[in-house]
């Protein structure tokens, strides 16, 4: 017979009953959310732990390469100084500290000057005797000033300020003597200066040579207003008086022609 027949004559068992399934309830699908997140947070702890492994590898790494350049840093100087061997500081003098170069000065008003005595230049050829009034002596005044400026002026209402002496000069020396003399007094905002020639004693022949050129050159100058012949105690037939032009003083302090 068959191994897995039953004997006719045994009696029938009863079939084994399988346990039942158990029925789904409510809580099932709770811990299987449960079961996957724990997976998620384990997964995560993982990748957390490798990341965390790796950088401590790497900071090692770098830790070890800065330690070696270190020690090949202290061998070569050391190399260095054993090579040098012992030094002593030089016996320098102390710098002194850089100073920014001054730029050089322009004589800007040396040259306006220089330029102003070309262009005023005064000549010897010119013949004031057609300007020139007589009296007594010889006296001077522009076109357009009165007479009575001239005689003022020989009164002495205007007090000499300065005065240039041309004795024992030659020609050329006392053109330009009286020249800068006048320019510079007219800067300085002087009415009334004295210029002294002489009379003439010690000159060949006897005759007043500067006393004339003085005149003429005086006539030529834009500064100079009149004239006259000095009084016996300034000087006589051996000075003149000059009167120079007002001047007025300007914002910056310089004199100009009113």
């Amino acid at each position: 017979m068959p191994k897995n027949k039953p004997h006719p004559g045994e009696p029938k068992r009863p079939a084994a009953q399988r346990p039942a399934a158990p029925e789904p309830t409510a809580t099932t699908p709770a811990v299987t959310i449960e079961k996957g997140n724990l997976a998620a947070g384990l997964g995560g702890l993982g990748s957390l732990r490798d990341a965390l492994k790796a950088q401590t590898r790497q900071r090692e790494r770098e830790r070890a390469a800065a330690l070696a350049a270190r020690v090949e840093a202290d061998a070569d100087s050391e190399l260095f100084r054993r090579e040098i061997g012992t030094i002593a500081p030089l016996n320098a003098p102390p710098r002194a500290p850089a100073r920014r170069a001054a730029p050089v000065p322009l004589p800007t008003q040396t040259q306006l000057d220089e330029q102003a005595v070309l262009h005023e230049a005064i000549s010897d050829d010119f013949d004031p005797e057609t300007l020139l009034d007589t009296d007594d002596s010889l006296y001077y005044h522009r076109p357009g000033i009165s007479a009575e400026v001239v005689k003022k002026l020989r009164r002495g209402t205007w007090i000499v300020q300065a005065q240039l002496d041309l004795h024992g000069m030659r020609r050329e020396e006392a053109r330009e003597a009286l020249q800068t003399f006048i320019r510079e007094a007219g800067k300085r905002g002087l009415r009334c200066v004295r210029v002294i020639h002489g009379k003439g004693l010690g000159s060949v022949g006897k005759e007043p040579v500067l006393k004339g050129k003085v005149r003429a050159w005086l006539v030529q100058k834009e500064e100079v207003i009149a004239f006259c012949q000095a009084r016996a105690h300034d000087g006589g037939a051996g000075a003149v008086l000059v009167l120079l032009q007002p001047q007025a003083v300007g914002p910056a302090g310089a004199h100009t022609s009113r």
